[in-house]
């Protein structure tokens, strides 16, 4: 019996003397740019760039989603407006990924909402007047 507690508090003083190592040691640190590069693939790579156009195209659906919302109009009724049916619109604001650039433009539009598009050419911004 004797034996058994000894060495369960072996154990438990085990325990205490790794958790101050880890305390003290320093953790190292990641930029969300390198967990990208490192899980994701390198800006430029296919998985990168698939990963980066989904991401923007899940980003305007919830763009629209919201303006949606703030006009207080449901999905049907901005279907109505663009001509194209509620699950259209359910489809768009859950990823826009098989949206065409016009009906992004038709459904803003319809929302009233300010479009901006900014393209850049050999690390020029190009202006549209």
């Amino acid at each position: 019996m004797k034996f058994k507690k000894l060495k369960t508090l072996e154990v438990s003083i085990l325990h205490q003397k790794n958790r101050f190592k880890m305390a003290n040691k320093e953790m190292k640190t990641y930029t969300l740019a390198e967990m990208k590069d490192m899980y994701i693939g390198k800006q430029g790579t296919k998985d990168r760039d698939e990963y980066e156009y989904e991401l923007r195209m899940d980003i305007i659906g919830k763009m629209i989603k919201q303006a949606r919302q703030d006009r207080n109009l449901t999905q049907e009724q901005l279907g109505e407006l663009i001509g194209v049916q509620k699950s259209q619109i359910s489809k768009l604001e859950s990823s826009a990924n098989s949206a065409t650039i016009d009906t992004i433009i038709k459904v803003f539009k319809a929302l009233k909402a300010e479009i901006n598009f900014r393209v850049k050419l050999e690390n020029e911004f190009v202006q549209l007047v």
